[in-house]
């Protein structure tokens, strides 16, 4: 029998989660900075654990879009990934993820360093889509990330069928 969450829906403070680590020397890419792949491969990662959690099992990326990196992070950079649900359709779910860093050494404010919105897909042992618990929003915070998230899922199926309409093209 399901629980009374799954029937009514889960909040994004069900399954919001902030990773945070230290960058190194082996994060480094050809200009001494922490290499873009390093911080892409744990915004999939904390953005695989939220949709987990809200989903009760695994999901798989369906598309990363929307990301911009803002700045570069540093060796002795302590890098903060915070990732949220913002939308729940059927057996996909948008997850909104916000990248800051601060000094390790220092007392300084954490700076924007990246943002991307991820779509994770739950899929059952068989590696199909299976059903997610909708979301239940409870803040104007909430509401207004869920909005936006529709709009972003219109666009992305308006691009998905405009490329394939043209895919028999030239």
């Amino acid at each position: 029998m399901p629980d009374i969450i799954t029937l009514t829906g889960r909040p994004p403070s069900a399954s919001h989660l902030t990773l945070s680590q230290i960058m190194d020397q082996h994060h480094t890419n050809l200009m001494g900075t922490v290499h873009g792949g390093r911080i892409l491969n744990l915004i999939d990662s904390v953005a695989g654990v939220v949709a987990a959690r809200h989903s009760d099992g695994p999901a798989v990326t369906a598309a990363i879009d929307e990301t911009a990196f803002l700045r570069a992070v540093r060796v002795g950079d302590v890098v903060h990934v915070d990732a949220r649900i913002t939308w729940a359709g059927r057996s996909s779910m948008e997850v909104a993820v916000k990248v800051s860093a601060d000094r390790w050494d220092r007392a300084v404010p954490p700076v924007d360093v990246a943002t991307a919105h991820l779509v994770m897909v739950a899929v059952d042992d068989e590696g199909q889509p299976r059903p997610v618990p909708p979301l239940r929003t409870e803040t104007e915070g909430d509401r207004r990330r869920y909005r936006e998230a529709q709009i972003r899922r219109e666009h992305r199926l308006a691009l998905r069928r405009a490329l394939l309409d043209g895919a028999g093209e030239g």
